[in-house]
């Protein structure tokens, strides 16, 4: 008898084992993407406000990768020791929640109401005759696939359909992202409409400019999901480029609306999102084993973050839990994007404060560059204030 059963003479040889097919792009590159989050950490899913401050920085390759990734910005911050608060307190969030069930109330007949009031689109609505389809499914991609076969019966119904918090996908700098709008709302004539529900007063007829500003950007991302989603459909619908503000009139809590043109925010969220560098490109460059686990010691996770190129500007204190972090490192460099892009734009070539300091005393620069030249007249003009004043003195 041979001493290995599978050889025996007159048996059938045993079948080699099926070698595993190699991991498709899209696997790898979220396999890669937990390692740099961390074992069994979940990710951080990126939102509509998330998006918008991405496209407002797409040089900062440090913050595609860590949203890319799903890393929990505010976490991160903390371990590092340069925590940053984000977010509304528990009373406006319970406030808002609050106003949103009562614009939604009864169907979405109110917000229904007031679509069609600012944006038309068919006849007024009926109270009880719109359509409120059940978007609930398993896990975001099922929710996704869900509110897609939703807008494609909706559009062909040629009714009033309310989609109470639809869940659209939008793919990222090579990775998706899932948005869950307010509201979108299907008109009869097939278009659809963005809504977004906020808590903050619409006093006579208008907004705090900053906060009108920040819901378009949200907005426009929500637009910018929902065109994917039209381009799959033949005929493809029009996405509405006016989106619909629903907020508490004066200083009640019954809603109005008002209708923005997000247009030139589409317009500049589309161009810089394609801009993004590739995340793969961006985790390729990065030394072997960088994690960006929040369970390492802060002199570990300080070396994972500055290894990757980040760019900051003061607008990211508005927008980013890094914000902080960031800022420390480029005042310590020097760097002249700590003083605003515009500041920046106008330097040229001069890309640190020592730099600028020693354009404008002569000692470096080209006196024919424009830069050095304001830099220089600004430094003579500064002297004679200063002469003039001692003397007055």
């Amino acid at each position: 008898m041979s001493e290995f059963p599978g050889r025996a003479s007159g048996l059938p040889s045993q079948a080699p084992s099926r070698v595993p097919d190699p991991p498709t792009r899209g696997t790898a590159l979220r396999q890669r993407l937990a390692e740099l989050r961390g074992p069994d950490v979940p990710a951080q899913p990126l939102d509509a406000r998330a998006l918008a401050a991405l496209a407002a920085n797409p040089g900062c390759q440090r913050r595609a990768l860590l949203d890319g990734a799903g890393v929990d910005k505010a976490t991160l911050a903390q371990s590092l020791g340069s925590p940053a608060s984000f977010g509304q307190s528990q009373f406006a969030f319970m406030r808002g929640n609050a106003f949103e069930a009562k614009v939604k109330a009864d169907g979405g007949a109110e917000l229904l109401r007031l679509v069609h009031g600012r944006l038309g689109g068919g006849p007024e609505p009926v109270p009880g005759e719109s359509s409120v389809p059940d978007l609930a499914a398993v896990g975001p991609e099922g929710r996704a696939a869900r509110t897609s076969l939703a807008l494609r019966e909706a559009t062909s119904a040629e009714g009033w359909t309310l989609l109470d918090h639809p869940m659209l996908a939008l793919d990222v700098a090579g990775t998706p992202a899932f948005l869950e709008p307010d509201a979108v709302v299907i008109h009869p004539d097939g278009t659809w409409t963005v809504v977004e529900i906020k808590s903050f007063p619409m006093i006579d007829g208008s907004a705090d400019a900053a906060k009108v500003g920040a819901a378009a950007r949200q907005a426009a991302v929500y637009a910018l999901a929902l065109e994917r989603v039209a381009a799959h459909l033949d005929p493809a619908p029009r996405v509405r480029h006016h989106v619909l503000l629903v907020c508490p009139k004066d200083f009640s809590n019954l809603p109005t609306a008002s209708a923005i043109d997000v247009r030139k925010q589409l317009s500049v969220t589309r161009r810089q999102l394609a801009r993004l560098t590739r995340i793969e490109d961006i985790a390729a460059a990065l030394p072997e084993g960088t994690t960006f686990d929040v369970n390492r010691p802060a002199a570990d996770l300080t070396a994972a973050v500055e290894s990757v190129p980040a760019t900051y500007a003061p607008e990211c204190l508005a927008a980013c839990e890094l914000a902080f972090h960031c800022r420390e490192r480029s005042r310590e460099e020097g760097a002249v994007t700590s003083l605003g892009r515009s500041v920046r734009g106008e330097l040229g070539g001069l890309t640190t404060v020592a730099g600028v300091l020693s354009a404008a005393n002569g000692t470096s620069g080209d006196p024919a560059d424009p830069a050095v030249a304001a830099l220089r007249r600004a430094a003579a003009l500064r002297q004679e204030a200063l002469a003039g004043g001692g003397a007055g003195c």
